[in-house]
């Protein structure tokens, strides 16, 4: 058994211990605080791993993208001007933690900490969660768990039960009760802040390409089969739409040619894998600051000059009704809400298996062969080939879609009365699951990595963040549709309901609706930026 220290894990935990000697601490937040810091420190530093026959463990990471399991390592950029490759990177030890069991348990004790602090009475800890939204805290210290080692997010399944299981019942619970007169009253401009969004992310990409090619040419490259741009298309499929998306711009423009060789697929393998890290943080960093942000909404609201009154006459009434409707629950409420939520879960995940096969099948019959100049066989334009670049060949497309639909039927039904029964609480536990297993995928130490392609992501990010600032100011938006339009781009049906609920839960399903819109539109959006920035890139001589 081999001990795992490194120096920089050792000085943090002594100084933190020093700091607790030195400085007694009289406020007992402020005491539970340091003590969390130097147990996340001591934990990595105790973590002790069998190395077996000295070699080192390459780590791996499972990609539930289309429901197809995708293999990749971590990655570093090479020289671009060579051969656009990025290496595998080794590691010398695996995670303190591997069952999921035990890194379920610790996220759930992370979050009922989080809770329990945030309603104590101590000025401080109110100042700390006026400043820093409780939400956020619930992406960041995860993101710990990853950054100390003591998880490895890649060969955790959490996140596909999150996702297949967690989210879809949650949009059916927090659809339950939605009120969809008022929710149309709310007016064109959340629905102008999403396509905002979307500009955005069309027009920051190529925009992003050409500044870091003007100034790091290094970085971007030429144009070729294993080009930069070709995986920064799947990132604009993610900030579009979400994962089906970023599966079809993967196969659209990272799928090698027959005769491209062994080499190239390993190259467009690793530069996904690469892309993957670069949509994850750099939308969690814009998360951060986007969560900040509605401590101060009423703040950005007076300088926008923005009129919030829908959105308080839609969290007014919802408020009005959950009140109308509260009780305690009973035994049989929980198990009620519990059917709905998973019965509509299980409907969703056959029904949309189902629609996506068929269509695949659809698809796949109507391909044919032509013969091509040269007399050999190639295949012909496929015409229905544009429903799999809609999305809808892909089966977690048709799972939040159908999900969502069956939350909204059942609102016009009797069963929207479980709201008092606590039907929008439990979907909120949900989302916050699915927000502790997301923020332990935030794996920072991948920015000293890769700073180039970091550096071509915060670039567009902050375009899209321009813009939509722009325009929120222009059409005097509230913070709230600029907030929410920007994730149900960014983040998708994962984030834009988690951001819209940190204003309040009843505004949860605006940002479920804007998410299912945003997935229609990822992949025509998507392969539009993906061939501006392919026209920006440099031609190899």
């Amino acid at each position: 058994m081999e001990l795992i220290v490194s120096h920089r894990q050792l000085n943090f935990f002594l100084l933190a211990i020093t700091r607790i000697v030195q400085n007694p601490v009289r406020d007992n937040v402020a005491r539970i605080t340091i003590i969390l810091i130097s147990l996340f420190s001591g934990l990595s530093i105790c973590g002790a791993e069998v190395i077996q026959d000295d070699a080192p463990v390459v780590a791996s990471a499972e990609l539930e993208i289309d429901e197809a399991t995708e293999t990749v390592g971590e990655s570093k950029a090479s020289d671009a001007k060579k051969s656009n490759a990025v290496e595998v990177e080794q590691h010398d030890s695996g995670p303190f933690f591997k069952n999921d069991a035990v890194i379920f348990g610790i996220l759930m004790v992370i979050l009922g900490l989080i809770f329990w602090t945030s309603n104590l009475e101590f000025p401080a800890v109110k100042l700390f969660y006026k400043v820093i939204p409780m939400l956020l805290v619930c992406y960041f210290l995860p993101s710990l768990l990853t950054f100390f080692n003591l998880v490895d997010h890649h060969d955790s399944q959490l996140y596909y039960v999150a996702t297949r299981f967690l989210l879809p019942a949650t949009l059916v619970l927090l659809t339950l009760s939605i009120d969809l007169k008022e929710i149309y009253a709310l007016g064109p401009k959340a629905l102008i802040m999403f396509l905002t969004g979307s500009v955005g992310v069309v027009v920051g990409g190529p925009l992003a390409v050409l500044a870091v090619a003007w100034i790091y040419p290094e970085i971007v490259g030429v144009d070729g089969p294993a080009a930069v741009w070709r995986g920064l298309s799947t990132v604009a499929g993610s900030w579009i739409g979400g994962g089906a998306n970023q599966a079809a711009m993967q196969v659209v423009f990272m799928t090698p040619e027959p005769d491209a060789g062994v080499e190239v697929s390993g190259q467009l393998e690793d530069l996904y894998s690469v892309m993957v890290a670069v949509d994850v943080i750099v939308a969690e960093v814009w998360m951060f600051f986007l969560l900040m942000g509605v401590g101060f909404s009423k703040d950005i609201d007076r300088i926008f000059k923005a009129d919030s009154s829908s959105i308080e006459r839609l969290k007014t009434k919802m408020e009005s009704f959950s009140a109308r409707v509260t009780r305690v629950p009973t035994t049989t409420d929980l198990m009620v809400i519990g059917a709905i939520g998973f019965g509509a879960t299980a409907f969703a995940h056959f029904t949309g298996a189902y629609i996506a096969e068929s269509v695949q099948a659809t698809i796949t019959s109507a391909q044919v062969m032509v013969t091509g100049p040269d007399g050999n066989l190639i295949m012909g334009e496929n015409p229905y080939g544009f429903l799999k670049d809609l999305g809808l060949a892909s089966s977690f497309f048709w799972l939040i879609v159908i999900s969502t639909a069956i939350g909204i039927s059942l609102s016009f039904t009797p069963f929207r009365n479980y709201e008092g029964a606590g039907a929008s609480k439990i979907g909120t536990v949900f989302i916050f699951i699915l927000v502790a297993v997301i923020g332990m995928g935030m794996d920072i130490r991948a920015l000293a990595d890769h700073p180039g392609f970091f550096l071509i992501g915060g670039i567009w990010m902050a375009i899209h963040v321009g813009l939509m600032f722009f325009v929120g100011w222009l059409i005097r938006a509230p913070y709230f549709f600029l907030a929410v339009g920007s994730k149900a781009n960014i983040g998708g049906a994962a984030s834009a309901p988690v951001v819209a609920a940190a204003f309040h839960p009843a505004l949860a399903p605006v940002g479920v609706l804007l998410a299912v819109l945003g997935y229609a539109l990822g992949t025509y959006g998507a392969m539009l930026c993906a061939w501006m920035m392919q026209s920006v890139t440099p031609i190899a001589n």
